[in-house]
């Protein structure tokens, strides 16, 4: 008894001491007292009360013109210690970072989320630093950017700081992606975080920093059950409510083929509009195209639920009935013919159980009615990947294997597997045909090497389509979105030339720029273009020459 009581005393000791050294050493790291301790440049910073991540209170800062919306602190530190930054960003473009450290200045940073990402990073003091300056700051010409609970952790530098406490369990567990040996998981964020610890069947599985995870090595068509804790430098949450996953046969979980799209394909938006470009009935639209994603869907005073009403009156007559009757004979000739959500002006909402449910329902009823082969994703306001993965789920689940599911997130979509649209991706991939980002409409981006490039070149396709390539997508899964003319688009349009030779540097890596990808994506399914009545006031110039070189390729 006597040893016991001594080895748990040592082992009080040591915590005691642990939780002493480890403290945050950022003042008002939750914005609960406004701005108070930070300073924003040019007036670009104000405390808001919504949306936090945990308290009361974040901060939102809007870049503007050449200032980056930078907000910093100097916070107390020891010499010759290591000190873990992080925080949790929404919104645009955010960085967080360290200046003065005596050592190896550190940034990190996340190119945009609809939801709460957290950004962490190390780094070690000089051996006669006191002090360093922390910081956020957005990007010029983004969107504005949130920071909440900002955490500069390591031994108090005599400023004082908040001990951290257990942090609470985590909510909202739930079952995305399932193949035959994994499962990918996500969760809602706990404040004062730092990591999270995912179990299988009650032992350890895997620790992750963010919200999600995919639990590999797992045995076909076997039922798990999962739970996940919250982990801080002063110990570990409570586990959450557990939630069960059976893994698929053998054989399951590959990308979906889709046997009726080929295996490279051009994708064409047709627009149920006039708004300048050629009008067009479906019989109209050229061959060449054999996706043709009918732009758009309507919404409804339900959450999430759309319908569509063609535009008889803009189509000079174009009715329901030969509208249905094209539909039928695209198809017969070997098309699919898709409904599009979204657009630049298209706002639907699936943030919730109920919402995603009245999705999948509502295309499911126009996919009976209209004879649709799936659905496009092109929703420009953001998405929630949580729900957006559960109606997709849902409506497969109606619609079958054959369906088709394709997508066009905008650039800044896509920099990141944290990103919303990348993680919906992801968590469908087993189901999904392809991805055509609009690179278009965009800002300078980064490519998968980390170089900044610019839209109107071969490097910009090419670079920007890598990060998807190596970020997880099947080849099959990836297409590259242009606009048909000048008229297209309000920029980015380059020749069908530029979009070949793209295409012939990411299938054989031939007719590259100054990227050249570090592996060939033979695999690659096409190109897409808004849109096919663009393209027909041109004369049908991209499709007629970017069409034969994309079902010519390998």
């Amino acid at each position: 008894m006597a040893v016991l009581a001594a080895g748990a005393l040592t082992a009080t000791a040591l915590v005691g001491s642990a939780q002493a050294a480890d403290v945050n050493v950022a003042r008002n790291p939750g914005f609960e007292a406004g701005l108070a301790d930070w300073t924003c440049s040019g007036g670009t910073g104000e405390a808001v009360s919504s949306p936090v991540h945990g308290g009361t209170g974040a901060l939102r800062a809007t870049p503007a013109g050449q200032n980056n919306a930078r907000c910093s602190q100097t916070v107390k530190v020891k010499p010759d210690s290591t000190y873990t930054l992080s925080s949790w960003v929404q919104g645009g473009y955010a960085y967080l970072g360290a200046d003065g450290t005596g050592t190896t200045d550190v940034s990190t940073w996340s190119p945009g989320s609809t939801g709460w990402t957290q950004l962490t990073t190390t780094f070690k003091t000089g051996p006669s630093t006191t002090s360093v300056t922390v910081y956020t700051h957005g990007w010029y010409g983004q969107a504005a950017y949130l920071v909440d609970d900002v955490s500069v952790s390591g031994p108090d530098g005599g400023g004082g700081g908040e001990t951290p406490q257990v942090p609470g369990a985590p909510a909202g567990l739930a079952v995305g992606t399932t193949t035959a040996s994994s499962v990918s998981l996500s969760w809602n964020a706990v404040s004062g975080a730092t990591g999270y610890t995912v179990y299988k069947d009650g032992a350890k599985a895997t620790t992750a920093t963010g919200t999600s995870a995919t639990i590999t090595g797992l045995t076909a068509d076997t039922a798990y059950q999962f739970a996940v804790t919250a982990t801080n430098a002063a110990g570990e949450s409570v586990s959450s409510a557990s939630v069960g996953a059976r893994t698929a046969k053998d054989g399951g979980g590959t990308p979906n083929p889709n046997p009726s799209v080929p295996k490279h394909a051009v994708t064409g938006y047709w627009q149920n509009f006039n708004n300048g470009a050629t009008v067009q009935k479906l019989s109209d639209v050229p061959a060449n195209y054999d996706i043709i994603a009918v732009s758009f869907a309507d919404a409804t005073t339900t959450p999430g639920a759309v319908t569509f009403n063609l535009d008889t009156a803009g189509l000079n007559g174009y009715t329901v009935d030969q509208f249905k009757a094209d539909i039928k004979a695209k198809q017969a000739a070997g098309k699919n013919v898709i409904i599009s959500v979204g657009g630049e002006k298209g706002t639907v909402s699936v943030d919730n159980d109920a919402s995603a449910a009245n999705f999948a329902n509502s295309i499911h009823t126009l996919i009976q009615e209209y004879g649709f082969n799936g659905v496009d994703i092109d929703l420009e306001n953001g998405l929630n990947s949580t729900y957006m993965t559960k109606a997709l789920r849902q409506l497969s689940q109606k619609a079958g294997s054959g369906l088709v599911i394709t997508m066009a997130p905008q650039t800044i979509d896509m920099q990141s597997t944290s990103g919303e649209y990348f993680k919906t991706a992801l968590n469908v991939k087993d189901i999904l045909t392809v991805v055509n980002m609009q690179y278009y409409n965009s800002g300078s981006m980064l490519g998968c090497d980390g170089k900044v490039y610019s839209q109107g070149s071969v490097d910009f396709l090419t670079a920007l389509a890598c990060i998807q390539l190596e970020g997880g997508l099947d080849p099959s899964q990836v297409g590259l979105g242009l606009p048909a003319s000048t008229s297209g688009a309000g920029s980015g349009y380059v020749s069908p030339s530029v979009v070949n030779a793209a295409l012939d540097c990411l299938a054989s890596g031939t007719n590259c720029g100054s990227f050249k990808p570090s592996k060939k994506y033979p695999g690659i399914r096409g190109a897409m273009t808004w849109s096919t009545n663009w393209d027909a006031k041109s004369g049908n110039a991209w499709s007629n020459a970017v069409a034969p070189h994309v079902h010519g390729l390998p």
